[in-house]
């Protein structure tokens, strides 16, 4: 999957797209854009919002235009084979690009396996063959993650993480959840349903050590815990690895542990394959068991719906590949400074408030 190359010219396109989430004519934003009267402040302070908030740059524009300059960004993230977590995050960074286009910004896409590092590894030469001005990273395996950096530095290419950082780096900036305090959020909601027992983390994925934001989101579970259990009130901990993430092997190691472990009263999982660990539940008597993941995909949110998973904690995928691609072009294009780490909102989703949720 990719997105085409595209790019646009002309100021008109900008102004039609604040006009249009101002609900105002293009003349009233051409107004406020060169300063002329017979305009609200209500309604100039709006505009001038949007403007903000898009990074809509006139005199950029035209700068761009008269010296036809352009600009080539790439997105290195996971493709949506076995969660559609990340076609969220596809959906913001087209979105991001629709807006930024007309500056002669061209975009090209590489999707990698998540259970086939070799295709991150493969992905990555293409794009330092390639030469961008800047890059979105999901940085799923961290060992070739911290040398695309390293050549990325090397090179003085601006790189962009998102979903999850990488320590000991210089990226442009990360933009993602903080993933120790999401953890320890997570260990929070098992209190509010739990005052004593057992609960067991579970971690799925093919590459479990290389996957060190969900031992970060671990990690903050168990400080919780810690900073939270007393004599009368103590949770005790389990873990498994699953790194076969099939339905089927999710299953099978359930089965195994939990003949051994009868007394579990709650689930964590560390990332958005909780679905996986739902449908277990789902079609066993395990089902009123306390179930807490991440992500609203269409798969999660049915088993929210019917209750057998309690909460999930979003992270808004689709506003981090937006955020993303517009650090990017602030930096690049506009010249602006940005901000070291954008962190997302830690958001607590049941099934009486999903609906009303954005990504």
């Amino acid at each position: 999957m990719s997105l085409k190359k595209r790019q646009t010219t002309g100021h008109l396109s900008g102004v039609k797209e604040i006009a249009r989430r101002a609900n105002v004519s293009i003349a009233t934003v051409d107004r406020v854009i060169h300063n002329r009267k017979g305009v609200s402040e209500t309604t100039r302070q709006k505009i001038n919002e949007i403007i903000k908030e898009i990074g809509f740059q006139p005199n950029i524009l035209a700068s761009r235009l008269a010296s036809k300059k352009v600009n080539r960004f790439a997105f290195l993230i996971p493709n949506a084979k076995e969660t559609d977590y990340w076609k969220a995050s596809l959906d913001g960074i087209e979105r991001a690009f629709q807006e930024i286009k007309q500056y002669g910004i061209f975009l090209d896409s590489y999707l990698f396996d998540l259970n086939d590092k070799g295709t991150f590894a493969r992905h990555v030469n293409d794009i330092v063959k390639n030469n961008y001005d800047g890059v979105v990273i999901a940085p799923s395996f961290i060992e070739e993650a911290v040398n695309f950096a390293s050549i990325c530095q090397d090179r003085q290419i601006p790189y962009v993480f998102i979903n999850s950082d990488v320590p000991n780096t210089n990226s442009l900036t990360y933009i993602g959840p903080h993933l120790y305090k999401s953890g320890y959020q997570a260990g929070q909601l098992v209190r509010f349903g739990l005052k004593k027992g057992k609960v067991l983390i579970i971690n799925i994925s093919k590459e479990i050590d290389a996957y060190h934001h969900l031992l970060r989101k671990e990690d903050g579970f168990r400080h919780y815990m810690e900073d939270t259990n007393t004599p009368e009130a103590y949770i005790t901990i389990e873990k498994i690895d699953i790194t076969n993430t099939t339905d089927e092997s999710v299953r099978s190691a359930l089965d195994t542990f939990l003949k051994e472990h009868t007394d579990v009263d709650a689930f964590f999982v560390t990332n958005s394959r909780v679905r996986s660990v739902a449908k277990y539940l789902h079609e066993t008597t395990l089902r009123q068991r306390i179930l807490i993941g991440y992500d609203l995909s269409e798969d999660n949110i049915r088993y929210l719906q019917d209750g057998t998973i309690d909460f999930l904690i979003g992270q808004k995928p689709e506003e981090q590949g937006y955020l993303g691609v517009m650090s990017l072009f602030q930096l690049v294009v506009a010249g602006k400074r940005v901000a070291k780490e954008q962190y997302m909102p830690i958001d607590i989703i049941t099934k009486e408030n999903f609906e009303f949720y954005l990504n």
